[in-house]
């Protein structure tokens, strides 16, 4: 090799290390690894019924979702909602409840779809799917994981009075409103009738309280969740999960959601 040659090669060299050293600079901070970006949280909610024979795979992806957190970058905050529109056909789905019929409502008109259906999820507020699609689930969350979110903190949750007491934390503006729920998991050992009859359901996160606080629910003041509608005694086996969420008001989009497990 020639000295023109040695000459070429001596800024390549130093070019290397100066990548290698803006690269260590990136991992380590005065010795100790550089702090990731924390995972952006996304509501997942999933409108389903124990009387629907298509519901039990969405049931199934779920509960994946939310015990392996697949998606990168993103917590996935999820809610099982049961509808009540199965139950005249033979099962009736202890866990349907009239105000998740309304809230899917307010999906259908804002979506201009053609009427309600199981299983249906929403993400964020902003993307409806059918819910056993894991695909569209992914793509759903990783869209949504990339748009802004106002932070919420929930204080002082604990049991009080028959519920929950807490408060909200949050930045997120005049535009906003807070609604809350109390969710927990279930196995039904078997549905005697209708389109699942003789299946073990196993559903995660289901919607027992769901309340609209409106406005006035980020502004800090302690708030109240009624706790009757739980599991309670022995079928009461497992923690509840309090999930809050700050949507527009006019558009119905999730601009901030976060989620804190309570004992019992």
């Amino acid at each position: 090799m020639g000295a023109a040659a040695r000459t070429r090669t001596a800024p390549l060299r130093l070019a290397f290390w100066v990548l290698i050293g803006a690269s260590l600079t990136t991992l380590f901070v005065f010795g100790q690894p550089a702090p990731q970006a924390s995972p952006r949280p996304v509501l997942i909610e999933l409108f389903t019924s124990e009387g629907c024979s298509d519901c039990p795979p969405a049931d199934t992806l779920l509960a994946r979702l939310d015990r392996e957190q697949f998606v990168p970058g993103v917590q996935a905050i999820v809610l099982s909602e049961h509808v009540t529109y199965w139950n005249h056909e033979g099962w009736l789905d202890p866990f349907s409840m009239q105000e998740i019929d309304e809230r899917q409502r307010e999906y259908v008109y804002r979506f201009g779809l053609q009427d309600s259906y199981t299983p249906q999820a929403v993400v964020d507020g902003t993307t409806q799917f059918v819910g056993n699609s894991p695909n569209a689930m992914v793509q759903a969350i990783q869209q949504a994981g990339t748009a802004p979110k106002e932070s919420l903190t929930i204080l002082n949750a604990h049991w009080e009075n028959g519920g929950v007491d807490f408060s909200v934390q949050a930045n997120a503006g005049s535009a906003a409103k807070l609604e809350a729920a109390l969710a927990e998991d279930a196995t039904r050992v078997e549905v005697a009738s209708g389109e699942n009859a003789g299946r073990t359901l196993q559903h995660v996160a289901v919607v027992r309280v769901l309340k609209d606080f409106g406005q006035k629910g980020l502004d800090g003041h302690t708030l109240h969740l009624s706790s009757s509608d739980l599991m309670h005694g022995a079928d009461a086996k497992v923690p509840v999960r309090l999930v809050v969420f700050a949507t527009d008001r006019k558009t119905g989009h999730v601009i901030g959601v976060a989620e804190q497990t309570l004992s019992r």
